[in-house]
Order: C-alpha cells, then structure tokens, then sequence
C-alpha cells in the first residue's frame, strides 16, 4: 500500500512535469502555447520566417531527441503503451530506470516540435518507468512488481486527463488484464494519488466542455449504432495505416537512426506547412470540431491529415502516443457524421457535439480495443452522463467490427510484427511441443445416459479421478459426471429414477492434436480430475487425460507415445 502510494504520487509529479515540458518546449519552437489553433501565423520568434517556421521545428526537435532515445533509451521510440505491455507480460515488470526520463524529453520535445502524437502512450510508459524502478529498488516480489507497473500507469493516466477511474481501468485493461481484488485495490489507491496531484497542479475541471445533450427520439440510436460500426474500421484501418507508413519509413531509411527523426522531420514540416492544424496534440482542434465550427468536408480533410500526420511521426522515430490521435480522428468522424445526420434529417438528429464525443470513443475501442477504459474515460473527460448510453451503443458496436475485422489492436500489432504474441506461452514451458495424443490414457468405463444417479454413484465412488464420461445409445460423447455433482444432487433429494444425464455437463473440448500447454489449462479449469479426448468430429471419445498422465510425460519421456490408444466403451 506504501509503495502504491508512493508510485501515484510519483507518476502524479511526473505528468505535472511532463505536461509542463510539452508546453514549453511548443512555446519555444513554435511561439505560440498550442500552434494547432494558430492557423498559419508566423513564430515571433523568427518573424522572418513566416509560417515556413514548420519546416524547421520538427528537424530541429529531432536533432535533440534522436540521438538521446538511441543512446540512452531506445525502447522509448513509438507510443509506448506496447513496450509497457511486454515488460509486465514477459519481463516480470522489469523497465529501465532511465526510460522515464528519456521518455519525457523525447515526446516533450517531439510534440512540441510539431509531432502529431499525444501525451497518454508517455506517460503510461514515464508512470510505470518509475513504479518498475521503486518495486526493483525495494526488490519486491515479482507479482507484486507487475501491479507497481499498472499503478504507474493509472497515475499517469489520473493525472494528465483529470480521470482517476479512466487510468484505474486503463491499467487493469490493457496493462495487467487482470482483475483481482488485491491488485484493482492497489492501482485504485495509486490512481487517486496522482489525480490529487494533478488536480492542485493543473485545476479540477472536465477535459471538454459540451452543450447540453439528450436523446429524444428513439431513431437516434439506430445513427449511434451506425457511427459505431464506422468508427471501429476506422480505428483498424488507422492501425493498418500506421504501420504500413512505419514499414515504408523503415525501407526507405538507410541513414544512421538518430539521425532520422530530423531527416523525416522535414517531410513532416511540410505537412504542416499545409496543415498546421495537425501541429502537436491538436486538442483545441478537436474541440472546434465538436462544438460544430467546422464544415463536413474540412472535418474529412482533418480526419484523413491527422492519419497520415500521426503514421508519419511514429514511422520516421518519433516518440508519442496513439490515445489523443485516436480521440481526434474519432471526433472529426463524429462531428461529420452528425453533421450530416443533421442535415437529411434536421428534426431527429440531435446536436453534432454528441455525435463528435460518441466518435471519440468508438474509434478508440475500435483502435485499442479496450471498451470499458473507452465509456470511462469519455465520461471522465466531459463529465456529461446524459451521453452514456449512446457512447456504450457505439462502443460496443465498435468493439465487435474492430475484432472482426483484425487480430490484434494497435498495441499488441506493434508487437506482432517483432514476432512477440502475449496470447502464447513462452517456448520455455515444459509441455510445449507435446501433443495430448502422446500422454492420454484409455478412455475409462463410461456411463449411458440413462444410468440412474444411485448406479452412477457407485461407479463413480469406484473411479480413481471422480469424474467418467456420459454418452448416448449411439455411443456419442454427451459430457462429464462428476462425483460431486451426483452426491449434490443426491443430498437435494433427488429421486433414484433420475438419471445421470441430468447432471452431465460438458467441459472443455480437448483433442487428440491439442497442444498439452493448452490441454493443461483445461483440465486446471475441469470440475474433475481428468478429461475426455475426443476424435476430430468431437462427438466420439478416443482417450483420457488426467494429471498424472500429464506429469508422467514431463518425468518419464519414454512412456510417451504417438501411436492411438485403445479406447474402452
């Protein structure tokens, strides 16, 4: 509990520093506290440039921040939230030290340079950084070094948006996947810290102010529901994009790597010599667009600048996250959708405002996939709960086309491509390699589905693992009866002519080609100690695995066999 407090009170002064860096380093290379909001004016700075300034500024943050991120710490290119990912999945929690100092610089400085990146993949990585360092340097257990990590996160996360549930759950979502009471406990004590912290720093206010909004006809859904399944192609085809930018970047470069921000810098300049609207964050961008200032075509033209802007930050070595980009594209599709929902029906539609709020996160769930953080963190930022029910329907909807649509999402596809999936088991294991062909036992003595509860009692009292498979009179596989299910019933006072098909239930389908890491699992979660295999039909058993079998495998390689087992009926 110490240590989590410790942690959020660090990632709490860490995002204050962190938020402060970006704006000075955009007030010195830019003149201006947020040039998004500029249009095309000059630095005052360098007046003599004229709004050609941008062509220098990425170059120039770029020159300071390549070299330090390949010297010092090259896990801080890119948005950060994938290495975070990997280093509590695969490396017990371990982050260097020096990452979360590296980190800040390189994405202050990039975005204040003229990145179109955000500041939430940084300060995920600069919050768990640090909760990584004071967990290695107490030398914590590892468990508990994984959850200081998501306590750096969450802090982060409360501290930057003024949302202590949104870093609660973005930490339990995306950081540790996990839910257990201990450790939700510990990243909530974290995630107040740091929001106390950022509150006294920064000001207690919601990150966006939206007109009043409600749903007044019913019709309305069915247009969230629309804008939900557009946002979540948007959210994978923005992953595609980017990492196919990224892959182009990489073939073309063929200079020393520090020096490539400031090279790609200058083609980014350009962009924003046309665009200045994708300069940096590009927060009060997003909020003109929701408050409906923008025509729907100019909506479109920054929706489409904003993919390219922020692919080609990410892809030339720069360092920022995914999250506000995410945000803003799903704002700009948002607040055209409404637009033109307004426009073919003006009596139904409702304000554009809201349609722009419901975008942002459905395009976020569709990127990230993460659709609780998505509802909590848009409340969080608008403070308005009259949109929840819709922002749940787009969410939602979002979600579902974003897993149909692709594998992986905008993190774990970072990974992908390094040949690292956190779905699979480490080659380390040792089942892996061993198909559950190889270990399993004749089928033991099965019972017809229409043995009497007192018969199956008996043969189940008689069976060394409780538990016998059930099948039909055409000898089909129905499922299981476990000794506890039948003594349940028995004591519930159910009749002697009931029959053990009433308790039958069907675990886990294991077959003969199962990998035994996996097989493994199953039987973990089994209500008995052994499991049917099955044929590849999976309606006739061909064998049984139970513990033993699976330790007799592990210590007696010789006893392993690829040959089919004898079954019994």
């Amino acid at each position: 509990m110490v240590l989590a407090l410790a942690v959020g009170a660090g990632a709490g002064l860490g995002a204050v520093a962190f938020r402060w860096m970006i704006k000075t380093f955009t007030l010195l290379l830019s003149g201006h506290t947020d040039y998004s909001a500029a249009g095309h004016a000059a630095n005052p700075y360098l007046p003599w440039l004229g709004r050609f300034f941008v062509l220098l500024a990425p170059v120039l943050a770029g020159l300071i921040y390549g070299p330090l991120v390949q010297r010092y710490a090259r896990e801080a290119r890119g948005h950060g939230v994938p290495e975070v990912m990997y280093a509590v999945a695969r490396r017990g929690g371990k982050i260097a030290p020096q990452v979360a100092l590296v980190k800040s610089l390189a994405s202050a400085l990039c975005i204040g340079g003229g990145g179109s990146v955000g500041r939430e993949g940084p300060i995920v990585q600069i919050g768990s950084a640090l909760g990584s360092s004071l967990g290695g340097w107490v030398k914590v257990a590892e468990d508990r070094l994984k959850v200081l990590v998501a306590c750096g996160a969450a802090g982060g996360i409360a501290a930057t948006f003024n949302a202590p549930l949104a870093g609660v759950f973005f930490a339990m979502e995306l950081i540790l996947n996990d839910f257990t009471a201990e450790s939700f406990g510990m990243v909530v004590l974290a995630s107040v810290t740091a929001s106390v912290i950022g509150r006294a720093a920064l000001g207690n206010h919601p990150f966006l102010q939206l007109p009043a909004f409600q749903v007044q006809h019913l019709t309305q859904y069915l247009l969230f529901a629309l804008l939900g399944l557009l946002a979540g192609a948007l959210g994978v085809g923005f992953s595609k994009v980017l990492y196919r930018i990224e892959d182009a970047c990489d073939a073309v470069w063929r200079g020393p790597e520090w020096a490539r921000p400031a090279v790609g810098g200058l083609l980014l300049g350009v962009l924003l010599l046309v665009l200045p609207e994708m300069y940096g964050v590009g927060y009060p961008v997003l909020e003109n667009a929701v408050g409906g200032k923008y025509v729907i075509g100019f909506l479109l033209v920054l929706l489409v600048g904003k993919i390219v802007a922020t692919s080609l930050t990410i892809g030339i070595g720069g360092s920022g996250g995914v999250f506000a980009p995410s945000l803003f594209m799903g704002a700009m599709l948002g607040s055209a959708f409404g637009a033109a929902a307004h426009d073919l029906m003006p009596g139904i539609a409702g304000p554009v405002g809201a349609y722009g709020l419901i975008g942002m996160g459905a395009v976020f769930a569709g990127a990230a996939r993460a659709p609780i953080t998505a509802v909590i963190i848009l409340f969080e930022l608008t403070g308005e709960y009259t949109i929840i029910l819709p922002l749940m329907t787009a969410i939602v909807l979002a979600t579902i086309v974003s897993r149909t649509l692709s594998r992986d999402t905008i993190y774990t596809a970072k990974l992908r491509r390094r040949g690292i999936d956190l779905d699979a088991r480490p080659d380390t294991s040792p089942f892996h390699g061993i198909t559950v062909s190889a270990v399993m036992e004749p089928v033991p003595p099965a019972l017809p589905e229409a043995t009497t509860l007192t018969d199956a009692a008996d043969q189940l009292a008689a069976s060394p693992h409780g538990v016998l498979p059930v099948l039909a009179t055409d000898g089909t596989y129905l499922g299981t009866a476990t000794a506890r299910h039948t003594a349940q019933a028995l004591a519930e006072g159910t009749h002697n002519t009931s029959t053990v098909a009433t308790i039958t239930h069907r675990p886990a389908t294991i077959t003969a080609d199962n990998d035994l890491t996996d097989a493994l699992d199953a039987l973990v979660n089994a209500a008995g100690a052994g499991l049917p295999v099955l044929d590849p039909t999976r309606t006739r058993l061909t064998g049984w695995i139970t513990y033993e079998s699976v330790l007799a495998s592990l210590h007696h390689p010789a006893t392993r066999t690829a040959e089919p087992v004898t079954t019994a009926n």
